[in-house]
């Protein structure tokens, strides 16, 4: 059988399966109609009470029957709807037969649920802190349905057996950019020959007040609560902070001449991707940008590709004033002058930054951008930041080719990581 590789002779990794839940609704087709008309999926929170919080707002996925009270739960349901799509799009059915990747944020029980399980500790000194008695009573009475509310690495064990993956499933935490890490995971698994296809997923469910309580405390979200669907506005100069969200994807991942072979639709390619990190801060990206920049020409390198190559930037683009400018200038890095002339824009105006799972989402996007000729808007860019002069297709999607696109995802702590996607007719390479 003919090996189709890419310009540096590895495999080249085909998008067979593609399966999407956020904010703007259930399915690919749903939320691309969506996106492309500019809608935002931000709301007023209803699932709790706000009243005492500064951001009251949120990207939640209301629509469909979730569990309310347990994050995990709501991760895995949000995970099985996706990958259910990706599979049926991929025309495969039963046991999947290959690798697991999940992407998932770690979790911890609500505060209440602790001081209730605490209440059933032991006898302890007095002065002992709610934490030592919650510790004392997962010793003494172990509860495993609490356990597993707490365990996130649960949702990928409950996947493979629904699904029939192979071998011992992996859940990867890596912040913001987690959807993306489990992306070239499963990419890299493929090159080595080690699978003849993976899933990758991502997916996000933790949105909490306590979740928001700790944004909020590092200043991170957005408090323009007046008007939800405005309050996420990358690269606008009146930009305040993120929103957080919640959501799914899925992407069914293959060689190439496997795809061929057994007559697969091809979404696209991942062509390159690149991860690196950084130990400027726990949660603050490096200001100069330079792990940014050196993830982009990594992934770049990877693919084969040069900036010139690239047609539009799907950015990670968060809205907060800091890592929307860190962006800028890593961008402006990689492509120089000709940047005003790139098209970037960033899916979170519409959905709202959905954490584990955004690399994986905007993966999506990314390839439905190239394969049907149209790039999503930044919303509600109405002010525009004199400091970053882009071209954010600001408010309404553009028709336009798309060949190659690079999506960035830059997380917490300076996890990095950027994928090259490519639209299905842009082959590279060589037939080995």
């Amino acid at each position: 059988m003919a090996t189709f590789s890419n310009d540096r002779g590895r495999p080249l990794v085909a998008v067979t399966g593609m399966g999407l839940i956020t904010s703007l609704g259930q399915g690919v087709e749903e939320n691309w109609a969506a996106a492309c008309e500019g809608k935002s999926g931000i709301t007023a929170i209803t699932r709790f009470p706000t009243d005492l919080l500064r951001t009251r707002i949120a990207g939640t996925v209301d629509f469909v029957q979730l569990p309310v009270a347990n994050p995990v739960e709501r991760a895995f349901a949000l995970a099985r709807e996706s990958v259910a799509e990706a599979l049926a799009s991929a025309a495969l059915g039963g046991n999947f037969g290959g690798p697991l990747f999940l992407a998932a944020s770690p979790v911890e029980p609500e505060w209440e649920a602790r001081f209730r399980l605490a209440d059933r500790a032991p006898m302890m000194a007095e002065g002992a802190s709610a934490y030592d008695r919650f510790l004392a009573a997962m010793r003494d009475r172990p509860d495993p349905a609490f356990h597993d509310a707490a365990s996130f690495g649960t949702v990928a064990e409950r996947l493979a057996d629904q699904f029939g993956t192979r071998g011992l499933p992996v859940t990867l935490s890596t912040a913001c950019a987690s959807g993306a890490t489990a992306i070239q995971t499963a990419v890299e698994v493929i090159r080595q020959g080690r699978a003849d296809r993976a899933l990758a997923v991502g997916t996000e469910g933790s949105i909490t007040a306590e979740a928001l309580i700790r944004f909020q405390l590092l200043s991170a979200l957005s408090t323009q609560n007046d008007d939800p669907g405005t309050a996420s506005k990358p690269f606008s100069r009146d930009r305040d902070g993120f929103v957080m969200a919640e959501g799914a994807a899925a992407l069914l991942l293959e060689p190439l001449e496997r795809a061929v072979s057994r007559g697969a639709r091809i979404f696209g390619y991942v062509r390159g991707c690149a991860d690196r990190a950084d130990a400027f801060h726990r949660t603050r990206s490096s200001p100069d940008g330079v792990p940014a920049i050196e993830t982009m020409r990594a992934s770049l390198y990877d693919g084969g590709l040069k900036p010139a190559d690239i047609d539009y930037v799907n950015a990670h683009g968060t809205s907060t004033p800091e890592n929307d400018k860190m962006e800028y200038g890593a961008m402006a890095a990689i492509f120089g002058c000709r940047l005003p002339g790139v098209a970037v824009s960033s899916n979170k105006s519409m959905i709202g930054h959905t954490i584990s799972a955004a690399g994986a989402i905007e993966a999506v996007f990314s390839l439905l951008s190239a394969e049907r000729s149209m790039v999503l808007p930044t919303i509600n860019y109405d002010s525009p930041d004199p400091a970053i002069p882009l071209d954010v297709v600001p408010n309404v999607g553009r028709p336009m080719e798309v060949r190659h696109v690079l999506s960035n995802s830059f997380g917490f702590g300076g996890q990095n990581a950027s994928l090259v996607l490519s639209r299905s007719d842009q082959v590279p390479g060589r037939l080995a």
